[in-house]
């Protein structure tokens, strides 16, 4: 089974989907369909950070995420925040929880606190958890946006 990696990135453009596009780039997912799923890591699976994503397939096939993603307008004087936050068991199962908004200090409170309520929703023994937080500081010319992306596996023939 092929690892969920979790990446990350900022980005900053003339428009906002082109800084979202920025931040994917960053993180290496930009030439694929991004399809979310509903955060909940599957028996078997491992999990590794790895800021940067490898080839994961041909342009343009669909990347399975979980994704957490802010974009700030120009001159906007708070950051683009985004954060992703995991939980798992020996075996492997496990949670994302995943939040953005423009403070960081909200952002990091609102993974911990989702991740703390998901795991008491369910009767796994829960082993281990973990976060990553992205923090954009704004920009007076750009749009300013941060992702933090859990990929699973590899891409998949989208046709």
């Amino acid at each position: 089974m092929e690892p969920i990696r979790v990446v990350w990135g900022t980005g900053r453009a003339a428009t906002e989907m082109a800084a979202y596009d920025a931040a994917l780039a960053a993180a290496g997912i930009e030439n694929y369909n991004l399809v979310a799923v509903s955060s909940v890591i599957p028996d078997g699976a491992t999990v590794e950070e790895t800021d940067t994503a490898p080839d994961l397939g041909p342009v343009g096939n669909r990347l399975t995420v979980v994704q957490a993603h802010e974009t700030v307008p120009v001159g906007d004087r708070d950051p683009a925040c985004a954060g992703l936050a995991w939980a798992t068991t020996d075996s492997g199962r496990g949670l994302f929880y995943e939040a953005s908004g423009r403070d960081e200090s909200t952002v990091r409170g609102a993974v911990t606190e989702g991740i703390t309520s998901g795991r008491s929703l369910r009767d796994w023994p829960f082993t281990g958890q973990t976060h990553q937080l992205v923090v954009a500081d704004p920009d007076a010319e750009a749009y300013t946006s941060a992702v933090v992306v859990a990929v699973y596996g590899e891409s998949e023939q989208i046709l």
